[in-house]
């Protein structure tokens, strides 16, 4: 038979328990139990289908964080190619770099595709390429894309947004570098400045080289801003550091251009420090 100094003894104890047990701290309770997407403020998606490529694209904007109290303001406008990897990085050191008054503000526009799972690497490895090239399917269509910048994204988004024209600018990397070296002596005037991170300019035959060779045949001038690096570790840096040469050594009347190599990185981890030198070079005195 149980003594009542026992009972009462247990009684307390589970009295004290349940007082120390409120005293701890209580997990928050989500006031919304399905998780939501974290997003990107002051951006947004726009969808075109270009009639040049026949392909269905996805356009995120990132707009300046006082842009709806500033109407009449015009603002720089950089197009990033591979938005679907790189639109959400570069949105990040442009909030730095203009925090720090390094660079305007600007609008961004990264362009990448539509679909629920699009073949990014197949579907660039078409666009950004401006040869063919028999093991990549589709390869070459370079042309095409620069139709679908020039004609169908640029007086889309111009005519959408307040944009300065005058302050147009191209970046890419990897075959996005490859294209917008393709773009600077296809169609120079179309951006006034070119950021090119470690381009394949051995691609096609070393397509690059000859298309340059090509361009400096009949001019002597190429009024851009340019930059142009690859990292330090890849495979491309040898010969891209021969193409920075090339460029140095023809002397184009009215450009500018920097050059760097970045030290300690490979294909993919020189992007961060490339684009942070990029926007700084491309953008000082505008």
């Amino acid at each position: 038979m149980t003594s009542p100094f026992r009972t009462c003894r247990f009684v307390i104890g589970i009295l004290l328990f349940l007082m120390l047990s409120a005293c701890l701290p209580q997990p928050a309770e989500s006031s919304n139990p399905t998780p939501s997407r974290v997003t990107i403020p002051d951006t947004e998606v726009r969808q075109l289908k270009s009639s040049a490529t026949g392909r269905n694209y996805d356009i995120y904007v990132s707009l300046p964080s006082e842009y709806a109290q500033n109407p009449k303001t015009k603002y720089p406008i950089l197009y990033l190619l591979d938005g679907q990897w790189d639109f959400k990085l570069l949105h990040s050191i442009y909030g730095g770099l203009h925090y720090d008054g390094f660079v305007p503000e600007m609008i961004i526009v990264g362009i990448t595709y539509s679909g629920a799972n699009p073949d990014y690497n197949s579907l660039r490895a078409m666009d950004y390429t401006p040869a063919q090239d028999p093991s990549i399917p589709g390869s070459g269509d370079a042309p095409k894309f620069l139709a679908f910048l020039k004609e169908e994204l640029i007086p889309f988004i111009e005519t959408s947004y307040p944009v300065d024209a005058s302050h147009r600018v191209l970046m890419g990397s990897s075959f996005g570098g490859t294209f917008t070296l393709y773009t600077l002596f296809a169609d120079p005037q179309l951006f006034s400045g070119y950021v090119a991170a470690s381009p394949a300019v051995v691609y096609g035959g070393r397509f690059a080289f000859k298309q340059e060779a090509e361009y400096a045949s009949k001019h002597q001038d190429l009024p851009v801003r340019l930059f142009l690096s690859v990292g330090e570790l890849e495979d491309l840096k040898q010969p891209v550091e021969a193409f920075m040469q090339v460029i140095n050594k023809r002397g184009y009347t009215g450009l500018e251009m920097e050059t760097r190599t970045i030290a300690g990185e490979r294909h993919s981890s020189n992007k961060p420090e490339a684009y942070n030198r990029a926007l700084r070079y491309i953008f000082q005195n505008k």
